[in-house]
Order: C-alpha cells, then sequence, then structure tokens
C-alpha cells in the first residue's frame, strides 16, 4: 500500500490530479444529465472532465521533465502546473470556475502544503471563483465551494481532518442547493457544477486517507443522497433532494425531469437566455480585463474571467458572438475562441444539422499562420500553442467539428501521439471512421495534406497521405535553455540548436548559420522540395537567404516558404 502524505507535495498532486479525472469520468454522464443551470445544455460533466484532463496532462508534463533526475518536482512546480493546465483547457461555465477554484488553491499550496495552508487554499479559492464571476448566484458550484472552505476552518494540525471536513462540508451544501435556486428545485436535481466540486474533493480525501469517500451530496439532514435513478429504459433523470433518506425512496418521490423536458431558465427565473456560448483565451494586461468585463457585462450574462500573468480564460453568453470576440480584440490578442449555438426551443432559432461530408482533415498545427494555410487546404485546424499542447478533449471536438464519416487526423508532434490515439478511439465510439496518421512536425503534416484527396477511396488515401509525411524529413531551430549534452556535444545556454528528426544535430551561435549547415545536411540525402516555415519574430531577409543558398547549392531543389506565426520554434524545415 502506498505510504499516505502528510501534506500535499507535487507526488500528491499529481495522484489528486488522477483520482479527480477518474471520478469524474466516471460520474460525468449523470453529471451531463441533471445540468440545467444557466443553460440545461447538458455537458457540465464532460466539460469538468475536459478540464480536469489538461489539468492533469500539465502536471504529468513537469513530472516528465524529471524523469532523469533523482528528485520528484517542487510542489510548487506541479500546483502551478495544475492551475495553468486547467486555465487553458477550461471548457463551459462550470470547468472556468473550477479552474479559478485551482488557481486560487495553486496560490496558497505553492508556498507549504499542510493543513494550515490548505485551510488558506480553500478559502482563497473559494474567494477567487466568487470574485470572477460577474454576477454571482447562490445555489451554484460557488455556494458548494464556500461551504467546503468554511467547513474546513479551525486549529486541527491534521491534513486528513481539514480534507475529510472540506468535503463534508460541500456534500452537506450540495444538497441544499435545490432550495437556493428555483431552477433546481423545479427539476429535483442538485447543481451539477457543485456535484463535480464535490467529486474533486473527494478524489483528494482519497489522496490523502486512502479511501474513498462517499459518492453523492448529504441531504440537509445529514442522510446520504440516493444515487440517480433511472427510468424510460434506463437515462438517468434526476437526483433526490431535501432531506429524503436513502432507505424507501421510491421513484413517485423524487420531482425528476425527464430527459429533453429540462427548464431552459437563465439565472433564477429570467426566461429564455442567450443563443452563444463564447469561449477563449486571451492575453492581456490586467487593466484591458478590467474594461472587457465591463463590455462584456452588458453583451450578456453567465460572465466569467478568470487567469491572471497576462493570460485569461474568458466565457461568456451572448447573442452576438462576433461583438464578444471583437471585445477580446480589443482588450489583447485571443486565441482559442470557441463559439457554440445553443439551439434551444429557448425564443432562438433552431439550426437544422447539415449532412455529414463523407472525408475530412484534422490537423495540430503549431501556429496561426499555419492554421489559416490548412483551413484554404479545407483541412479543421488545432492549434498548439507553446506550452500549450491540446488535450485528447479538444481533439475530439476538432473532430465533431469537422462533421465528416470519415476523418484523417494529423497530430504533426510525437508528444501527441498517445493523445490523438485517445481523441482517435473517443470518436470511434461515436461512429466516426477515423485514421490517425502518427506525422512527428507541421512539415509532415503539410506534406500529407497537399496529396488529400477525398473523392478517392479512404484506405488510399490515408496511405498516400502516410506516405507523403513519411517521406519528409523534418527539422527545427531552438534556442538552448541551459549548459546540456547533446548528440552533437556540449551546448551553453543561448547557443542555437538545429535539430533533425528529433534529435540535436548542430549547436550554432546564430540561426542564419545554423539553418545553413541543417539545410546542407538534410539536402546531403537527397530532396526535391524545401519547406521553411518561418516564426513570428523572424525577418523575412531570412528566408531569401536561404532560399538563395539553396539555389546555389542544389540547383534541381524547389524551395517554399511559409509564415507560422506565433510558434515555439524560430524556423521549421521540411526536406521532400
Amino acid at each position: 500500500m502506498p505510504q499516505l502524505p502528510d501534506d500535499l507535495d507535487a507526488v500528491a498532486v499529481r495522484t489528486w490530479c488522477s483520482l479527480a479525472l477518474e471520478a469524474l469520468g466516471r460520474e460525468r454522464a449523470e453529471i451531463d444529465a441533471i445540468n440545467v443551470y444557466p443553460i440545461a445544455d447538458g455537458d457540465t460533466g464532460t466539460n469538468l472532465y475536459l478540464t480536469v484532463e489538461s489539468a492533469a496532462a500539465a502536471v504529468e508534463a513537469v513530472f516528465a521533465a524529471h524523469e532523469t533526475g533523482t528528485t520528484a518536482p517542487a510542489t510548487a512546480d506541479a500546483v502551478r502546473a495544475m492551475a495553468h493546465g486547467a486555465l487553458i483547457g477550461a471548457r463551459g461555465n462550470s470547468g472556468t470556475i473550477l479552474a479559478q477554484l485551482l488557481r486560487g488553491m495553486a496560490g496558497v499550496l505553492a508556498d507549504g502544503g499542510d493543513a494550515a495552508h490548505l485551510r488558506l487554499a480553500l478559502t482563497s479559492a473559494a474567494d477567487a471563483a466568487r470574485q470572477a464571476v460577474a454576477h454571482p448566484v447562490e445555489g451554484t458550484v460557488l455556494t458548494v465551494a464556500a461551504e467546503a472552505a468554511r467547513a474546513a476552518r479551525g486549529e486541527d494540525p491534521d491534513l486528513r481532518t481539514v480534507v475529510t471536513a472540506a468535503h463534508e462540508g460541500a456534500r452537506a451544501a450540495l444538497a441544499r442547493t435545490p432550495e437556493q435556486l428555483a431552477v433546481l428545485g423545479r427539476a429535483g436535481v442538485v447543481d451539477a457544477g457543485g456535484r463535480g466540486l464535490v467529486a474533486v474533493l473527494g478524489a483528494l480525501v482519497e489522496t490523502v486517507t486512502g479511501q474513498a469517500p462517499v459518492r453523492g451530496p448529504r441531504t440537509a439532514s445529514g442522510n446520504a443522497a440516493k444515487a440517480p435513478v433511472t427510468v424510460d429504459g434506463g437515462s438517468v433523470v434526476g437526483l433526490p433532494v431535501g432531506g429524503t433518506p436513502v432507505e424507501g425512496v421510491t421513484e413517485g418521490d423524487l420531482p425528476v425531469a425527464a430527459p429533453g423536458e429540462l427548464p431552459l431558465d437563465c439565472p433564477e427565473d429570467g426566461g429564455a437566455g442567450p443563443a452563444f456560448e463564447v469561449i477563449y483565451l486571451l492575453e492581456a494586461r490586467d487593466e484591458q480585463v478590467a474594461r472587457l468585463r465591463t463590455r462584456l457585462d452588458a453583451l450578456g450574462d453567465s460572465l466569467v474571467v478568470v487567469g491572471g500573468d497576462g493570460l485569461w480564460h474568458v466565457h461568456v453568453h451572448v447573442d452576438d458572438a462576433g461583438a464578444a470576440v471583437e471585445a477580446g480584440v480589443e482588450a489583447g490578442r485571443p486565441y482559442r475562441i470557441r463559439i457554440t449555438h445553443f439551439a434551444t426551443e429557448s425564443g432562438h432559432d433552431v439550426r437544422v444539422q447539415a449532412e455529414p461530408a463523407q472525408r475530412a482533415v484534422v490537423v495540430v498545427v503549431p501556429g496561426d499562420g499555419l492554421a489559416g494555410l490548412c483551413t484554404e487546404a479545407g483541412a479543421t485546424t488545432v492549434i498548439a500553442r507553446p506550452g500549450e499542447p491540446p488535450a485528447s478533449g479538444e481533439l475530439v471536438d476538432a473532430i465533431r467539428r469537422a462533421h465528416a464519416r470519415e476523418v484523417v487526423l494529423l497530430p504533426n508532434d510525437a508528444a501527441l501521439r498517445h493523445t490523438a490515439a485517445a481523441a482517435a478511439e473517443q470518436a470511434r465510439t461515436e461512429g466516426v471512421r477515423v485514421a490517425l496518421v502518427p506525422t512527428r512536425a507541421a512539415v509532415q503534416g503539410i506534406a500529407a495534406l497537399a496529396v488529400h484527396e477525398p473523392d478517392r477511396g479512404f484506405d488510399e488515401d490515408v496511405v498516400a497521405m502516410t506516405a507523403a509525411a513519411g517521406a519528409t524529413r523534418y527539422a527545427e531551430l531552438a534556442v538552448a535553455e541551459r549548459q546540456s549534452w547533446t548528440m552533437a556535444g556540449i551546448c551553453q545556454a543561448g547557443d542555437i540548436l538545429g535539430l533533425i528528426d528529433g534529435d540535436v544535430a548542430v549547436i550554432g551561435a546564430d540561426v542564419p548559420g545554423t539553418a545553413r549547415t541543417v539545410l546542407d545536411r538534410m539536402l546531403a540525402a537527397g530532396g526535391e522540395l524545401v519547406t521553411l516555415v518561418l516564426g513570428e519574430d523572424v525577418p523575412d531577409a531570412l528566408a531569401d537567404a536561404l532560399e538563395e543558398h539553396v539555389r546555389e547549392g542544389h540547383l534541381a531543389v524547389d524551395t517554399v516558404v511559409y509564415r507560422g506565426g506565433h510558434q515555439r520554434a524560430p524556423l521549421l524545415i521540411g526536406v521532400e
């Protein structure tokens, strides 16, 4: 049996994220089914799962970076990675609030993980989440978080006592949510976001005590609440509320809502809500975000803006999605923009879903420039920002957006192999035929997309794209962050590294000289086409100089140049 932690160190944070993901994976269908507030769109459980998945992946990346060391990462690194991962991967209203809760905790836990720090962290989390919501409403996850923090107060130095008290306080608060929010009482359900938070806190209890807590909320009278009942062939329709004990509860005792008949009210009894959910990440200064909040608050409701230190996650429900995005553009640089039409019968037009296309390509790209190029070629794109690899849920969403019976997935990064495989498997369970071409670099993806022909047979198309990618050698330039051993020798901080097919092959003093050496080594084995993808700050003069270098030394080789935008590497090179 693994040793139980005396405080929340990095290993405990990693375990917590893993257990929280498992818990939400088990419960997300049930949480989706009771999602009636602020919009009955049935996705709260899924959004929470995807948010925690991103947080867990960020923590795993921190541990992966320490694989060659003898010590675990620092607690501060783990909790900050958890918070950052949740921020960039947050989905929906509930996921955005959870990201702020984790960020509030991380700010305190970075200084220590004992009982005293955890109590402060829970309070900080509840306060931060409430401040992030433009118009806080009681009976939601905000109430559950506040009650968890309140229940954990005291002087007990035992971490297990604090964690257990917080979880029990959250369960009791969750059971009372239908009494605080009318829409929940009418539907006979507890708050979906609050239930998700209870699951996350339950995972923390299991991390610290080694025992999984009782599932579900506690009623106001202290009895354990019954799990969701099933009717009509197994559809989950609701949770008992109030003081009903487990024993003797029958279907007739439950004030449940049948699937498809859940109330569509927005805050309290405000009637029909806005038509669109708009979400984006935003790079902006604090003073710009303050003005953005005011503008978005006037445009719609369910406004939540979380983050800090120049990176923010914006969530709002509006009728004018374009205006919400324009507000972000005026405030800073929005990206990973997602706009969802609720398509309810609440007074808005219901959009008829078009017939799916026969085939589509989904491609991960490292910058805006390549995203535009691939979109023009007909592909659905997912942007992998520096330090922000997409989670499997984001790739599944892209496959859904492609809206095709057959999809070719190009991850363009060896590190995304498992993530892409998980996304492909999920999409297959939804009836989509998915082929994963294991491209390891963006230039391989460009080569594969260039030979894509949707009119030929699926298998034939996949084989041709795989062959084109496999025939493309790839390289990139990077700046060494510290002194280290490489396959090309010892590099110093600030050296320019030329990586060919993933391995350091050249160590240079500047970008132009290193790029020329890399090109010569790659073309020594032959080639017909060189592809150069320039980073955001790389001048056009470099591309001109490299094109001239190729013409002088390799007369039969053509060169194409693309602007990659904001990407990790200053230069990507492909040779076909």
